[in-house]
């Protein structure tokens, strides 16, 4: 499986930003998809993922109610709305993929498949 991220950029806080992930491989609705997140100087954290099966989701606390994922499986594309972005939003965001997990599975443990991530900078 192959990714590709796309949307990010510099905003304003108080504005909002959509990122989005191209995948290319076989049977994109047997994978759960999602997006994680890496700030300078910190560790690698999920933000949002979705399930494989019905499309459960996750999202971090720190971004429910702001963030929204979504999958276009017609298009093998996955997306995440960001709104209400805030300065601790800044990171590098990483589409990620993996079979046949739930979305809380894979905001647990580290996805198989990683795409080039895509800067998030978020200014006062």
């Amino acid at each position: 499986v192959q990714l590709q991220a796309s949307g990010g950029g510099l905003v304003q806080a108080g504005g909002s930003l959509k990122l989005s992930c191209a995948t290319s491989g076989r049977n994109f609705a047997d994978y759960a998809m999602g997006w994680f997140r890496q700030a300078p100087g910190k560790e690698r954290e999920p933000v949002a993922t979705l399930g494989w099966n019905g499309r459960s989701t996750y999202y971090a606390d720190s971004v429910r109610g702001r963030f929204t994922i979504s999958a276009d499986d017609a298009k093998n594309t996955v997306s995440l709305q960001m709104n209400s972005l805030k300065l601790e939003d800044t990171a590098d965001y990483y589409c990620v993929a993996d079979r046949a997990l739930s979305a809380q599975n894979m905001a647990l443990g580290i996805p198989r498949y990683w795409g080039h991530g895509t800067l998030v900078t978020v200014s006062s």
